[in-house]
Order: C-alpha cells, then sequence, then structure tokens
C-alpha cells in the first residue's frame, strides 16, 4: 500500500537469476480508483509484452496488491500466465478497524499521521525476522504516503468485494502466501477462502512470518517459487504488484 516497489528489495537478489523484475510504483497523493489502476496496469503489462514477446508473464501482489492483482487477472484473464498472492488484502471488507482507519487517518496533521506509523509499522511485521535497516525502509515507505492517499487507499480496500469478481475466469496457476503470525489481516483463513474460488491454488503457509513477510531475512521467495514450479522460464519479467502505477513497469 506504500506504492514505492521498493519494499521486494529484500528479495531481488534470489529472484533476479530466474525473473526479469518489474515494480509498480504509484505517487504519494494518487487517488485513482480501482478500475483507472487495473486499467493502467494492464497497459503497462501490455507494454512488456510487445518488448518481450512470447516471455511467461507472473504477476505478483502483496496485500493491498493482492486485490489490484485479483482485479487484474479476472478483467484480463488473458494477460499473465501465473499469479503470487502474498497476504492478499481481500478480507478487509469483514475488517471493521480498517474503515474506523481510513475515516480517522484523513483528518490527522501530518506530523501526527507520521508518528502513528510507527505503531502501524509493529503490526506489519515480525520484529525479529527483519533487521534494523530494512524496518526503517519500511517506516520511511509508509511516511512518503500522504494521509489522504493513505485514507483513500484504505477505502479502497473497504470498497473491494471478492463475490463481485468473475473468478471462475481465472485457469492460471495461483500460489498463495499465508502468514501464521500475521496481525493485520486474518491471512491463512483468507487464503483457504481464495482457494475456494481459484481450483488452481497452492497455499504456503508462512508459521512464523508476519504481513509484511517478503521483509523477512529467513524468508526466501525465489526458493518457495522453484519450490511449486513457479520458476518454469528463466528471466521470465516478474509483474509484482505492490500498489498503482505511475509509468515505467509493470508492477508489484
Amino acid at each position: 500500500m506504500d506504492g514505492s516497489g521498493a519494499l521486494l528489495q529484500p528479495q531481488v537478489a534470489g529472484l533476479s537469476s530466474g525473473f526479469d523484475i518489474r515494480c509498480l510504483s504509484i505517487p504519494p497523493d494518487d487517488l485513482r480508483g480501482w478500475d483507472e489502476l487495473t486499467e493502467q496496469v494492464a497497459g503497462l503489462i501490455r507494454m512488456e509484452q510487445q518488448r518481450h514477446p512470447g516471455r511467461t508473464i507472473t504477476v505478483c501482489g502483496e496485500s493491498f496488491g493482492g486485490c489490484l492483482a485479483l482485479r487484474l487477472i479476472t478483467r484480463f484473464p488473458s494477460l499473465c500466465d501465473q499469479l503470487i498472492l502474498v497476504n492478499p488484502a481481500s478480507s478487509a471488507l469483514r475488517q471493521p478497524w480498517i474503515g474506523a482507519c481510513s475515516s480517522l487517518t484523513q483528518l490527522l496533521p501530518t506530523p501526527i499521521y507520521q508518528l502513528s506509523t510507527l505503531s502501524l509499522c509493529n503490526l506489519l511485521i515480525a520484529s525479529p525476522r527483519v533487521c534494523r535497516p530494512t524496518r526503517l525502509q519500511l517506516l520511511a515507505a509508509m511516511q512518503a504516503v500522504k494521509p489522504q492517499s493513505a485514507a483513500w487507499r484504505l477505502a479502497l480496500l473497504r470498497q473491494f468485494r471478492l463475490e463481485d469478481l468473475p473468478l471462475d475466469r481465472v485457469r492460471q496457476p495461483v500460489l498463495i502466501l499465508a502468514s501464521g503470525a500475521d496481525r493485520l489481516l486474518p491471512s491463512p483463513r483468507e487464503a483457504k477462502r481464495l482457494a475456494r474460488f481459484l481450483p488452481t491454488t497452492t497455499i504456503v503457509q508462512l508459521p512464523n512470518s508476519g504481513h509484511a513477510c517478503l521483509l523477512e531475512d529467513q524468508l526466501n521467495l525465489s526458493a518457495i517459487l522453484r519450490s511449486q514450479d513457479f520458476c518454469r522460464d528463466q528471466l521470465a519479467p516478474t509483474v509484482p504488484v505492490n500498489a498503482p502505477a505511475q509509468a515505467a513497469a509493470a508492477l508489484w
């Protein structure tokens, strides 16, 4: 939800041998809706397909980005070959605190808002598993988002309804990473719910990981993908979906 795309960085070294990575970034003051975001991401992926015809396209969405990835693959079902969801926030509608946070966040003065990100940062991660420099990077990414934008993105999550998507159109292999120590969302339960809608789903449980599991020193996304046969083609462009995009690449 930070929109920077930078928080994939701890995984890049391992992924770069099997994927040509593109990260999606959005401006801190971006207030586009789901439809606009989905259309723009689709356009960015088509640009990559024109540059590299025939390559496997893997879309990876984490949290907010998981919702965007699901909207993308159901609206444009032939646009990618495989989908990775990391603690997708598709259960946000059933979490009352998200609506409250959305209303409160837009009222906070920027200094108070930035102080509040300190508490949220601790909820996002399993602290012993994330080194101090990475924690500081996460905090900087969160504080770069303006309060109005954070409130808007929380409101978008409240609008997201899995049941409204034509999930029967999804035929691609889907891999879901679900953190057992996620203190923000009920990720293991949501992974099982998604698997009922997406019959080609494989769930990988991460029993000790927090919500932002890709920041953890012990987690090796590349090894997980190899074990699940998600690295079939060398240098297949990874399209991560962290959030919406401004220009440039694809998504994370």
